[in-house]
């Protein structure tokens, strides 16, 4: 049984009804599009009122599971959470975890983008990458989440370029396009980028997990 078909046969449990577990709604889009193509409902937690879980780890995985455990606790449902984040060379592969609040705690994109440049200014190796850690669990206490990950690597330029995407998109070079994040359509963004790498990976892992044989 495929898992499109599983989840058609549990709606009465509710099994349809999946929560995001993010508050950033243009996350929420990018993520709700990806995944148009499996049958589930995709309910945003802040349609509860739930609130953002702490993210006290140094790790994407660790802080992706928090996150998606907290949603389902909160739900009774199961829960989609990532942690993602830019990694420069020069920074020793930072933000990191902390690029949301790079500038300072509740620093907007723009304070976070800036930052950036500046910690930049007169630097030769420009390398970085977005990395993204997704996490798929049907209980709170689910002892085997799904697990996914991707990457995607460019460069930082010097200036802001584009007018899509978020976060640190219009500084991030893609390294096969030769454009920023924001300068892409949004279609090949998300088949390019490190969320669109991960959800990819999600959806044929959730297939095979409720594929009966």
């Amino acid at each position: 049984m495929q898992f499109n078909q599983y989840f058609k046969l549990h709606k009465k449990n509710n099994m349809t009804k999946v929560i995001l577990a993010s508050n950033n709604q243009k996350k929420i889009n990018e993520m709700q599009q990806l995944l148009t193509d499996i049958d589930l409902e995709i309910i945003p937690q802040s349609f509860f009122n739930i609130g953002e879980a702490e993210e006290p780890y140094q790790t994407f995985v660790e802080n992706a599971l928090a996150k998606a455990r907290y949603a389902s606790a909160k739900t009774k449902l199961p829960a989609i959470a990532d942690d993602s984040g830019i990694c420069v060379d020069h920074l020793n592969y930072n933000p990191g975890v902390k690029s949301a609040r790079f500038a300072h705690e509740n620093a907007t994109d723009h304070e976070n983008l800036l930052k950036l440049l500046d910690n930049l200014k007169g630097v030769e190796n420009r390398n970085a990458h977005y990395y993204c850690s997704i996490v798929f669990v049907t209980t709170p206490d689910d002892p085997q989440p799904i697990i996914c990950e991707g990457i995607w690597k460019g460069k930082i330029v010097e200036r802001p370029r584009g007018t899509n995407g978020f976060g640190y998109d219009p500084i991030f070079e893609d390294f096969m396009t030769e454009n920023t994040a924001a300068e892409l359509d949004p279609q090949l963004k998300n088949k390019l980028s490190h969320r669109g790498q991960a959800l990819q990976q999600l959806k044929l892992k959730l297939t095979i997990k409720y594929e009966q044989k």
